[in-house]
Formats: structure tokens, C-alpha cells, sequence
């Protein structure tokens, strides 16, 4: 394990405790010495360093042995010995054992010492000295003690410059205190609070505490790409040492593989420092086999490594190894994106060839090669790129600089004929080429070829202008008929002169899946239950106010559908929607059509958040529960808390709970919480059995890290659709997921494992209404009867633009022209239904 990933401090103590304990001779402690070497390397790991000194006083009998403890504890002390916290210890470790040493040189009680003992005494006594005077200079905890100590220990008075350093200390203590006693309450990972530490120490610029508190900080941010990235760039700019810079990369790219720039700056720093050809090539080949998660991190690593070989090539000469080596790696790599890359991402991550393009630059300017570089555009043109202008220019710039006239003309008359983005463009580049350098044949045939060309592409436009404006008189044609039957559907009601109060019998055949007609004309009625998306009860009670129409059902009606509206309609009071109420409002919907008493059931429910002020579900005009409603709350905070009981599972089906805003006022306001871009710490797995449960998903993920969260994917009934997304708690575990996870049998079913990327949404010509807002208009969406005759708009026409002279479909509704006409204002100011409500009523 510890060859492929570095191993955490604990793991390496039980190791080398286990070790410890079965090695015997010395030729067993030896390999306990090489595993304490490997294990300083992996991370900053004060109490390893302990562990490794105290482990060496066991061999202190040996030749040299007390030369080598001292060597131990001297590294030791550059390694962690400015450690706020930990440093302490290891400073006393080495003050105990050259005390211990101290001891044994003592002279027998009653003997008079030698002179080799004497100076033997004296130089023990200095080392301590140097000892005590060294970690006073550092700001240490309960350093007071240590001062205390010293002044105990030593016979002669503390010197004035050891006391002043000691001072300086304590001060830099107590601005590093704060910052040690954030990363002390601090939750894991700590990342803000040692980025706080890191910005502090960088200010005071010493280099080996900035070091310090960036190890300490990966230490417990391993998985943290870009905090390697910061410390590697801190490295390769200011402290530029070899072994410290090589080994700081190692060390990245062994915690996150899976990051490109990670390799990237691995091969530059080893180039920096001239480390031999053959170990960065055998370093690129492992980067190739990290597991990138996106095509074109492959890109950029085979461009760091192509890079680096153009940069070894001497083009001076017309022939080399290193030329031969650039071009072989060139073709490895567009084979490589082309079979390797493709196969996997299913695309090379390379649609513009920038590989082929930098292949053929280096052809054309450095090898004066330019019919190899010809050759490469060619092979860049077939891949779909010869319709793009910006391409052509390209290698009409390279030909340019580097070819022939001739070989110019041609690259521009072909641009010309397959050009389909940007043709104007490339006929001026044509057309400026012949006007500089060609003769009057020339002339005559590029114009000539031009023109046909630009007349072509006029037509084009000009028959698709003719299709899209043939289309829009279509629609306006039947947006006109529709204007007309429902201005004829009009008269002919007025002519039935209804009493007043009385209930107009609905057209049955004219409903639509909206039940808008019935709503507008019967708004005492509820909505009808068959649609699952927004209708508001604001505007049905907007056209009550205005008709004031809640006459008793007509007496063709059967009595008990009488009856059931009848009671729905006086179990719940007529208000109109308060605006100023949206922040303790919740909208509810997904729920059960056939759900009794809805009123109760959902005050039961949500009464767990807050105390319910009102509960106003939406009925269709035979009294049927439509699926949603508007919850009010007294308090604010009892609607934000009901918002957690989103997809809470209600009968059987997944309850739908978003807050109540105006979209006329929050146009951005999205409903969906999800992301829609990018999670590289998320995946997204598909082929699921759906017997399959979050429990035994989150069996078979948590194998592989932690699990933040799992999301399985359902339709509107909630029954599972073979979708989940997993929320590991960071990259690399959802990056190891992915390897492991692939391909995976679960119930037999052979599941697909990816990062989470979801692909960019057509959004329609014009936007739908949302379910969170109470004053979108409902979408226009026709039943399985097909599209209704009558729908009413809910805005007058009087307040309607005059930009809009034709009744056309928006936001789902189509606007009706009442008989009676009136000119409108040029700009009306935008208003709500509640705002329209409010005028008519006092009018």
C-alpha cells in the first residue's frame, strides 16, 4: 500500500510498532531504520520523529551510535522542531539524552577528574547549553516552563541575548495563539483556518515556519489539490532546493493522481532541476496511468511532455535523437487521443487538433519541414474543422509566414468554397491576398468566386428568413382563429343571458388539462385534479371578485357532485393571496389526487415546523382535489424549516415543498436545487435495478470513502427511475469510486459509474412557469381531448402592450381580446395578480 499512496501517521506507527517489536539483530533494526526513513517522507509527523529518536538511543551501544542519535534528533528538530504545539517534546527528548550522557561522563564520588574528563564534562555541558539557548529562541508552548527550567538547571546568570531572544519569542507566540487555538476548535478538514495560518506566516516571510504550516496543513488536507498546488508554486519560487522541491511533487501527485496540473508542475520542476531524460519520461508514463477524469486532462499532460521534448531539440542541426523522439511522441500522442482517450470519454478532448497545430508550427518554423506541415492540416481539416473560418486562418497565417503564394491562394480559395461560420471574412482575406500579390486573372477569378459564393450563402439566409417568417404567419393564423372562436364562443354565451348568481355548465369537450376556461369563468369552483403543475388560486380569486359569481350548481347536475363542491367550497374561505405573506409561505405539490382531507393531512404534517396559520389546497370545479396547496405559517423561520420536508415521501409519492416568490419580482429564481454543472466529488450512476435502496447503495459506495449523500433518481409518483447521484467528501474518494465502481454487477444489473457532468439543457423558445411561484402564469398544456377552444387570459386587455397586437401563446396562456376594444398605453408598468385584483376591486 505504501508503495502507491502515502500511509497516515497512524497507520506508519502501528506498522513500525509491529516491526519494533520482531526485530532483534541488528541487521532486523536496519530495516526498522529504512521503514523510519520512508515514513518521515509521507507527511510532517512530529510524533514519528519521536518515535524514530528514541528508537535509535536503542542502538546507542553500537560504533557510532551516539553520533547517529544526535544525527536523528538534528533532523528531527529541522523537520517539526518549530512546531507550536509539538515541537516541545522533541526538544526535550534531546535535552534528556544528552543529559543521560552527562551522567555517565561523571568521575567516581572522591576522584579527582582527568583532563580529558574535564574537557570531556565541558563540552557535554555546552551542548546542553546550546540546547536550552536554541529552543528559547522559539516560540513554543509552555515555553515559561522551559525558561524556568534553564534558570534552575544552569549555574551561571541566563546572558542578556539569550534573554532577548527569549522575549522576541514569547511575543511571536502570542500572534500565533489565536490562530492555534482556531485550528484547536476547529471541525476537520480546518482548511479556512490554516489557510488564515499560512497567509499569516507569509506575511512574516520566514521560510521554514511558512513550510512548517504548509506540511501541517496537508498533513490533514492530503486530497486537497489546490493546497499542494499553492505549497508546490511556494517551492519552485522561493526556496528552489532540489531534494525539498522533487519531493514536495512526489508527494502531491502520490495524494491526488488525479490531478493534471499536479503532473504538469511535476514535469516542469523536474525539468527545472534537471533530472535525467529517462526518469521524467518513465514520470509521464505514470501520469498517463493515473486515471484523469476528463478528456482533456490528457490533452494538457501530452502537451506539458511535448513541450518539455521541443525544448531539448537542437534545431540547429538537421537531424537528431531528440528530433526523431519529438516527432514519434507527436504521432504517439494523436494516436493515443484518438484511441485510448476516445474510447474511454468518447470523444479525444481535442476537437480543434491544437496537438496537430503545435506539431505542424514546429514542422513549419524549426524544421523548415513545410510539407509535413501541409500534410498535418490536411489531416486537421478532415476531422470536421474545414467549416470553421477561424481554422482556415490559421494555416493560411502558417502558409503565409512560412510557404508560397501559391500554396496561400489555394488554402484561401478552398476556405472559401467550405466555409459555413464566417464566409464574409475569408473572402476578404481572398480578396486583400490578390489585391496585394495577384495578377488581374487572379483578381478577376477570386472576385468572381466571392460573389457566387456570398450570393449562395444570401440565398441560404435569405430561404431560411422565408421559412421562419412562413412559420410565424402560421402562427399567428391560428393564434387568429383561436382569437375568433373564442370571441364567437363568447357572443354566443352573452346571447344565453344567465341569471345572475347562477353556475354556467361547462363545455366539456372545450376543457383542457388546465381546466382554464371553467376557472375563469366559475372561480368560487376548485380545480380540477387531472394536470400536476401550478394553478393559482390568487387568479381564480381575482375573477370572483370582478364577476362575483358563486350561484348554486345548475339542476341538470347529478346532487351528490352538487353536494361535494357545494361542502369543498364552504370548508375553505375565499381570501385573496396576500403578498406581503410569501416569506411564510410554502407551495406544496406532487401530492396524491385521491388524498382525503387533504386540509388535515398536511396540517398534521406540517405542524412539526411551526404553527399553521392556513392550509389552502387548490380543487378543481368538481370539488377534486387537484394535488397541491399554499401553507401559511405564523412564523417565518416555521417556513424554512418546512422547506426540509422536500421530498418527503406522502401516499406513495414524493411531496414537492419550495417557497412561495414572485417570478415577476425574482426572475432567476430557480426551483432546482441540484447542481447542473460539474461535481467532481459526485457520481453519477445509471443502470440501476429499481429494487435497488439507498441502504444498499450506500453499502456497496461506502466501500470506497466516505458518503456525504445519496440521491436516487424518481419520477413524479416516486417510483425509481435506475439513477442515483453519490456525494462522496471529497475528489480523489469519487475519483477511486469511479475505477472500482464501473462496470459493477449489483442484482445483475451491470451499473455505470461517472463523474456527476449533467449535459447543458435546450431551454425552450419561451420560458415555463415554475411551481414556486404563485404569479407565473400555468404553462399551455393540452390533455389527452387535445387543446381547448376557450382559454381565457387572466390580464385585461385594456393593460396589455401594444407591442402585441396579435394573441399569441406566452408563458402557457393565450391571451384573449375581449369584445370591446381600447387603446393601450405604450409601456404599462409590470404588475402582479394581486396587484390587478387590488385596482379592479376598488374600482
Amino acid at each position: 500500500m505504501s508503495e502507491l499512496f502515502p500511509l497516515t501517521e497512524e497507520i506508519w506507527l502501528d506498522w513500525l510498532k509491529d516491526e519494533i517489536k520482531m526485530a532483534s539483530e541488528s541487521s532486523e533494526r536496519e530495516k526498522v531504520y529504512e521503514l523510519f526513513e520512508r515514513a518521515v517522507k509521507d507527511y510532517i509527523c512530529p510524533e514519528i520523529w519521536l518515535e524514530y529518536a528514541q528508537y535509535s538511543i536503542g542502538g546507542i551501544g553500537q560504533e557510532g551510535g551516539i553520533e547517529k542519535v544526535r544525527s536523528i534528533f538534528e533532523r528531527a528538530l529541522t523537520a517539526v522542531g518549530l512546531h507550536v504545539t509539538k515541537g516541545t517534546a522533541l526538544w526535550e527528548a534531546y535535552r534528556e539524552f544528552e543529559n543521560a550522557i552527562l551522567e555517565t561522563a561523571q568521575p567516581a564520588p572522591g576522584s579527582v577528574p582527568s583532563p580529558e574528563q574535564q574537557q570531556m564534562l565541558c563540552s557535554q555541558l555546552e551542548k546542553i547549553h546550546t540546547l536550552f539557548r536554541r529552543q528559547l529562541g522559539i516560540p513554543l508552548l509552555d515555553m515559561e516552563a522551559s525558561y524556568a527550567e534553564y534558570e534552575e538547571w544552569s549555574e551561571d546568570p541566563i546572558p542578556e541575548t539569550i534573554l532577548k531572544n527569549y522575549k522576541k519569542a514569547l511575543q511571536q507566540l502570542e500572534k500565533c495563539k489565536p490562530y492555534e487555538e482556531a485550528l484547536l476548535g476547529a471541525e476537520t478538514p480546518k482548511l479556512a483556518e490554516y489557510q488564515a495560518y499560512i497567509d499569516f506566516e507569509m506575511k512574516a516571510g520566514d521560510p521554514a515556519r511558512i513550510q512548517l504550516i504548509y506540511e501541517r496543513a496537508l498533513a490533514e488536507n492530503c486530497l486537497v489539490p489546490d493546497l499542494w498546488a499553492r505549497y508546490n508554486q511556494y517551492l519552485d519560487r522561493q526556496l528552489k532546493v532540489k531534494e525539498l522541491v522533487l519531493s514536495a511533487h512526489d508527494r502531491a501527485v502520490r495524494n491526488c493522481p488525479w490531478t493534471v496540473g499536479l503532473w504538469i508542475r511535476y514535469l516542469l520542476a523536474m525539468e527545472r532541476h534537471r533530472v535525467d531524460h529517462g526518469i521524467i519520461s518513465e514520470m509521464f508514463e505514470k501520469a498517463l496511468n493515473a486515471g484523469f477524469i476528463q478528456a482533456t486532462d490528457y490533452v494538457e499532460i501530452w502537451q506539458a511532455y511535448l513541450d518539455y521534448l521541443r525544448r531539448r531539440v537542437d534545431f540547429t542541426q538537421d537531424s537528431s535523437k531528440e528530433l526523431e523522439e519529438l516527432r514519434s511522441a507527436f504521432a504517439r500522442a494523436v494516436e493515443y487521443l484518438k484511441q485510448e482517450v476516445e474510447e474511454r470519454f468518447s470523444e479525444s478532448g481535442d476537437p480543434s487538433c491544437t496537438i496537430m497545430q503545435n506539431w505542424a508550427r514546429v514542422e513549419a518554423r524549426l524544421c523548415n519541414n513545410m510539407q509535413k506541415a501541409r500534410e498535418l492540416w490536411d489531416n486537421i481539416m478532415t476531422k470536421g474543422n474545414a467549416k470553421y473560418a477561424n481554422m482556415w486562418l490559421e494555416y493560411y497565417n502558417l502558409e503565409r509566414a512560412h510557404g508560397d503564394t501559391q500554396h496561400c491562394r489555394k488554402a484561401l480559395h478552398r476556405a472559401v468554397q467550405c466555409t459555413s461560420d464566417y464566409p464574409e471574412h475569408v473572402c476578404e482575406v481572398l480578396l486583400t491576398l490578390e489585391r496585394i500579390e495577384g495578377t488581374l486573372e487572379d483578381w478577376d477569378a477570386a472576385v468572381q468566386k466571392t460573389e457566387n459564393r456570398l450570393a449562395r450563402v444570401n440565398e441560404q439566409r435569405a430561404k431560411a428568413a422565408e421559412k421562419e417568417a412562413a412559420l410565424a404567419k402560421q402562427e399567428e393564423e391560428k393564434a387568429e382563429q383561436r382569437k375568433q372562436a373564442r370571441a364567437e364562443k363568447k357572443a354566443s354565451k352573452k346571447a344565453k343571458k344567465p341569471r345572475i348568481g347562477d353556475k354556467r355548465k361547462a363545455d366539456d369537450d372545450d376543457e383542457g388539462e388546465w381546466g382554464q376556461e371553467e376557472e375563469a369563468e366559475q372561480p368560487s369552483k376548485r380545480h380540477k385534479g387531472d394536470g400536476d403543475g401550478v394553478l393559482l388560486e390568487e387568479d381564480m380569486e381575482v375573477e370572483t371578485g370582478l364577476f362575483g359569481r358563486s350561484g348554486p350548481e345548475k339542476p341538470d347536475r347529478p346532487a351528490n357532485q352538487k353536494e361535494k363542491a357545494s361542502t369543498s367550497r364552504k370548508d375553505i374561505p375565499k381570501v385573496l393571496h396576500d403578498s406581503s405573506k410569501d416569506n411564510v409561505t410554502v407551495f406544496v405539490s406532487n401530492l396524491s389526487y385521491n388524498m382525503a382531507d387533504p386540509e388535515v393531512k398536511l396540517k398534521e404534517l406540517f405542524e412539526s415546523c411551526g404553527e399553521v396559520a392556513e392550509i389552502r389546497p387548490v380543487f378543481s370545479n368538481k370539488g377534486t382535489f387537484r394535488g397541491y396547496c399554499y401553507v401559511e405559517f405564523k412564523e417565518e423561520k416555521s417556513a424554512l424549516q418546512a422547506l426540509g420536508l422536500d421530498r418527503k415521501v406522502v401516499e406513495g409519492r414524493p411531496m414537492f415543498v419550495s417557497p412561495c416568490v414572485d417570478k415577476n419580482k425574482n426572475p432567476d429564481f430557480k426551483v432546482f436545487r441540484y447542481s447542473t454543472t460539474l461535481e467532481k466529488h459526485k457520481l453519477f450512476i445509471s443502470g440501476l435495478p429499481f429494487s435497488c435502496t439507498k441502504e444498499e447503495l450506500e453499502d456497496v459506495c461506502k466501500a470506497h470513502g466516505n458518503v456525504k449523500d445519496i440521491r436516487l433518481v424518481t419520477n413524479r409518483a416516486g417510483k425509481p427511475k435506475g439513477l442515483a447521484y453519490v456525494e462522496y467528501e471529497n475528489e480523489a474518494q469519487a475519483s477511486q469510486a469511479v475505477l472500482k465502481m464501473d462496470g459493477l454487477t449489483v442484482k445483475e444489473h451491470v451499473i455505470k459509474v461517472a463523474i456527476s457532468n449533467p449535459p447543458l439543457r435546450k431551454l425552450p423558445d419561451k420560458p415555463e412557469a415554475g411551481r414556486a411561484s404563485q404569479f407565473a402564469v400555468p404553462r399551455q398544456i393540452y390533455g389527452a381531448r387535445g387543446k381547448g377552444r376557450t382559454q381565457l387570459s387572466m390580464m385585461p386587455r385594456a393593460l396589455q402592450r401594444q407591442s402585441n397586437p396579435v394573441a399569441k401563446a406566452e408563458n402557457g396562456m393565450v391571451q384573449n381580446s375581449p369584445a370591446t376594444s381600447s387603446e393601450p398605453p405604450e409601456e404599462p408598468k409590470k404588475m402582479s395578480n394581486a396587484d390587478f385584483a387590488k385596482m379592479l376591486l376598488k374600482k
